[in-house]
């Protein structure tokens, strides 16, 4: 190409400095990265907060903003000795204070940066395009979340506030992809596509609800409740307490009453979560796989079928294991992605039904 004609065409670091010379143009892009950095922030939050939960740290500080009163567990040193003398094999050591309190700083961090976005929501409307509705609605959950965070501790890990926390925290990654979605450029999706919005919504309904029931499992310590696959104690249908399993008013490992939880009731909690996963798995996946066939779909509907794919093999992992850590994990952050994934479509095929434009 001639030198002359190749200093006609700008090139791409000109054109990106050119985009970006107008005011309008650099909030966009501050707001932007800011909601990448949060969504990010968020999805590492809810698996470490399944890594708190799962090596038994929610009470490593059992009271709550600080440990022992302090703000890090270094200043709650002699009480943390004196909890391990007391209980050496107890919920309380300098390590699961550490998590503990590790957790509550990165949500602290998120709900900051949630204020930024809604700020910023608010004061550059007209700039941005979009209403602020949505980083309001985010600011509440985060909100509402921490809250929900006090009183997992103040309530000694009660089964139903845990679950919730967990429902919570999921909820606040479906507004932070649905804002990050919004930010982010795709290929055109067939206006026809449109009419899958409502069935992808059912979609993500159901999911909630294996979350849920997926949440109930591991705040009862029920993921060992069942040791074989496909049958459960040897039986299709073993006995099962859905009744007690299912109480939902009632302190970790006790019932209403303030007896025992029965291994019944436990294995009516894990066969409901283990089945119904079977229902998820069919809907979602012929969903993604009748998505896929679109371009501008294609990338979250293959997401999508690959983290079903994966729920499947950790979930049966932590049965033929025993629950090995690191699985677990991967587990709960397979549930964080089918949320991200499906909320992806749901924008997409939104935006498709709307003829929304896409952007830059």
């Amino acid at each position: 190409m001639p030198d002359t004609l190749q200093r006609a065409i700008p090139s791409h670091e000109a054109r990106e400095r050119d985009r970006l010379t107008t005011p309008a143009a650099r909030i966009k892009a501050r707001y932007r990265k800011l909601v990448f950095v949060t969504w990010f922030l968020t999805l590492d939050l809810i698996m470490f907060g399944s890594f708190v939960r799962l090596t038994d740290s929610g009470l490593g500080c059992p009271d709550w903003p600080g440990c022992y009163g302090h703000v890090t567990p270094i200043g709650a040193a002699g009480h943390i000795e004196g909890a391990l003398a007391a209980m050496p094999y107890g919920a309380v050591s300098f390590f699961k204070a550490w998590i503990e309190m590790i957790h509550r700083y990165a949500g602290s961090i998120l709900g900051l940066l949630i204020i930024a976005i809604a700020v910023m929501a608010w004061r550059h409307r007209r700039q941005l395009g979009n209403t602020p509705y949505l980083a309001t609605t985010a600011l509440v959950a985060v909100c509402v979340q921490g809250a929900f965070g006090a009183w997992t501790v103040t309530h000694r890990l009660m089964p139903l506030i845990v679950t919730t926390h967990l429902l919570l925290g999921m909820s606040l990654l479906a507004l932070m992809t649905w804002l990050a979605a919004r930010e982010k450029s795709h290929l055109p999706v067939a206006a026809r596509r449109g009419a899958a919005l409502p069935w992808m919504a059912a979609g993500l309904a159901l999911l909630f609800m294996q979350i849920a029931l997926g949440g109930w499992v591991s705040t009862n310590y029920a993921a060992l409740a069942c040791m074989d696959f496909p049958t459960c104690h040897g039986q299709w249908l073993p006995t099962m307490d859905f009744r007690d399993g299912y109480s939902l008013i009632r302190a970790l490992g006790m019932l209403p009453s303030g007896a025992v939880i029965s291994q019944a009731a436990l294995t009516a909690i894990h066969w409901t979560h283990r089945n119904f996963a079977f229902i998820v798995f069919a809907y979602l996946g012929t969903m993604g796989f009748r998505l896929r066939a679109d371009p501008g779909l294609r990338g979250p509907a293959t997401l999508l079928l690959a983290l079903l794919l994966a729920q499947l093999l950790t979930g049966l992992t932590t049965i033929f294991f025993q629950w090995p850590l690191a699985v677990a994990v991967l587990h709960n952050g397979g549930a964080a992605g089918l949320v991200l994934s499906t909320v992806t479509l749901l924008v997409r095929l939104s935006r498709a039904r709307n003829g929304a434009k896409i952007p830059s």
